[in-house]
């Protein structure tokens, strides 16, 4: 462990040369600050980890026309295999169809229990972290301060968090647990074929209501905020008090030493781009089904292949303006603008939608959720095998694949809060906002249905929330409105997960070239694009859940992580 008043502390994660450190060391200057967006020292006390690591000390970079700085080998092999997987996927689109299918039902049917019992263990080490004395370590030190006010960083970490999924699924998810709930189970040559959430409510409309939102809230609630929570904690508490570049294979510090500096490190990061491509890639793909949906119902534009993709490629291009203007003024001002444009149609809806019905419903539903959580999250004897595996264990999965991006994105707008702080803002605030959203969408879309209105049950899911809308005043500028916060949270997506990958992709380095930034927010369009080609929907939720599997396993291994590296802190500070 280092003396607190080690200059070579406030060198850890920095993207300063060599040279620069080294006379700073020999006391020949001093430390300067040369970016804003450089990792900040600790502050305070902290127990920054002893290694000879530099930043950027496998980097290949160059000043030239265009400039880069990538970390060799992670950037290289990870952009030849997403290239390559890209090519591959539009030139023989049609013949992989089947294969995307086959390899999303094989992964979340063989292993739904995995995925389930992974999930449970992220909310109990969140739920543990928040009552216990660790919740008190700040995160950059006992003397650090938040870098951006509450209302900013809330909805910077919501707006990049699950925008696209909530607007995508706020009415057609809980309508179609409404409607199965109430069919009950179907069984066909002694298997259930149906996708009713546990067993149902046949013929019982309260009860069918019920249900549906309560496994809708436990798809949007704890579990996936959760996740987000470990991968953020894990990398702002190794990143910002030990001193170690923001990236995946720092939280691993604790378990493979100085190995993660090699190729054990670099499979943990290529493995983290992979997934944040991929879970990016699904989350734009249904983001396109949506907007185009809601383009052609209301102005008559063809809702065709060609007007997604064309779709994807403008909006791409959107959000590498955002990329080029960074954190402070593109991607914060757009979750801003976003989170006020949802704002004022949640308020709309609950206005003139069943008022009443919403605002009973929303402490029912909490009630309903509270009731159902232990039985949703049961990993064994039950027979719901559509649901548990179609619905939570691809929910899973995703939530995973996302994890870096969101995760990253958090840590780095999250320096100066204690972990008790960005626990319960990132795992209980998202989780009301959540249940208030889904009550209010998918509950006004269940009280038209029971009022004799068939529209919403009998549209494809990306209609289902415009269906909703058209039996409320003013339909057609909410829908106009629902297709605008479809496309921004697409931004906001895209230019957040490009900084995350440009960071990991360049070895920590969160200041390396705008190039870089845009090469890495073209690509998500083009995986998307290609994954469109090749499948569909189908293909996107595919190549999110095969690189949520193992990265499951990584991030179960980041717990052990948190837990070492609190204590360190909590001794240190003692």
């Amino acid at each position: 462990m280092k003396d607190p008043t080690d200059p070579r502390k406030g060198l850890k994660g920095r993207p300063e040369d060599r040279e620069a450190q080294r006379r700073v060391l020999k006391g020949e200057a001093e430390i300067v600050e040369t970016d804003d967006e450089a990792i900040p020292s600790p502050e305070g006390v902290t127990e920054v980890i002893d290694t000879d690591y530099e930043i950027g000390q496998d980097n290949i970079s160059s000043d030239g026309k265009v400039p880069f700085d990538i970390h060799n080998p992670v950037f290289v092999i990870s952009a030849t295999a997403i290239l390559i997987f890209t090519v591959v996927t539009m030139l023989f689109a049609s013949a992989l169809e089947p294969y995307f299918t086959g390899m999303r039902d094989a992964l979340t049917g063989g292993l739904d229990w995995f995925f389930l019992i992974a999930g449970n263990i992220f909310v109990l080490v969140c739920v543990v972290l928040i009552l216990s004395p660790y919740g008190s370590v700040r995160l950059g030190g006992p003397d650090a301060t938040p870098d951006f006010t509450m209302t900013g960083w809330f909805a910077m970490l919501f707006a990049a968090g699950m925008g696209i999924g909530l607007m995508f699924y706020g009415v057609s998810e809980p309508i179609s647990h409404f409607d199965t709930s109430l069919a009950g189970p179907v069984v066909e040559n002694g298997v259930r074929t149906d996708w009713a959430p546990l067993q149902g409510a046949p013929g019982d409309e309260l009860g069918a209501r019920r249900l549906g939102m309560a496994a809708t809230i436990f798809h949007w609630g704890l579990h996936p905020w959760a996740i987000y929570a470990v991968v953020a904690l894990a990398l702002a508490l190794f990143s910002y008090n030990k001193g170690l570049p923001l990236t995946m294979r720092s939280i691993f510090y604790p378990i493979f030493g100085e190995r993660v500096w090699g190729w054990t490190g670099h499979c943990i990061d290529i493995l983290a781009v992979f997934a944040t491509i991929f879970g990016l890639a699904t989350s734009l793909g249904f983001g396109a089904e949506q907007a185009t949906a809601g383009l052609s119902y209301l102005f008559g534009i063809p809702n065709t292949t060609l007007t997604k993709i064309i779709l994807i490629i403008a909006i791409t291009g959107v959000a590498m303006l955002s990329v080029v203007l960074g954190v402070e003024k593109g991607v914060k001002r757009l979750s801003e603008i976003n989170m006020g444009l949802a704002l004022l149609l949640l308020l709309f809806v609950i206005a003139v939608g069943p008022t009443a019905d919403i605002i009973s419903g929303f402490f029912g539903n909490l009630g309903a959720y509270a009731k159902e959580l232990i039985p949703l999250s049961n990993p064994f004897g039950r027979d719901d095998d559509n649901f548990r595996q179609g619905w939570t264990a691809f929910y899973w999965a995703w939530w995973i694949s996302w994890s870096p991006f969101v995760g990253m994105f958090i840590a780095r707008v999250s320096r100066g809060r204690t972990v008790r702080e960005l626990l319960v803002a990132v795992l209980v605030v998202p989780s009301i906002v959540c249940v208030l959203w889904m009550t209010a969408m998918g509950g006004t879309a269940i009280s038209l249905t029971l009022g004799g209105f068939t529209g919403i049950s009998d549209a494809a899911l990306e209609l289902k929330l415009f269906q909703m809308l058209s039996q409320l005043p003013l339909a057609s500028i909410t829908s106009f409105v629902g297709i605008i916060l479809v496309i921004v949270f697409f931004v906001t997506s895209s230019d957040s997960g490009s900084l995350v990958i440009d960071t990991i992709a360049a070895g920590g380095k969160i200041n390396a070239p705008v190039p870089q930034r845009v090469f890495w927010c073209t690509f998500e369009g083009l995986v998307a694009i290609a994954l469109m080609l090749g499948g569909g929907l189908g293909a996107l939720q595919a190549m999110a859940v095969s690189t949520g599997f193992p990265f499951t396993i990584v991030l179960l291994g980041a717990v052990w992580a948190i837990f070492k590296g609190l204590h360190a802190e909590r001794r240190e500070t003692a």
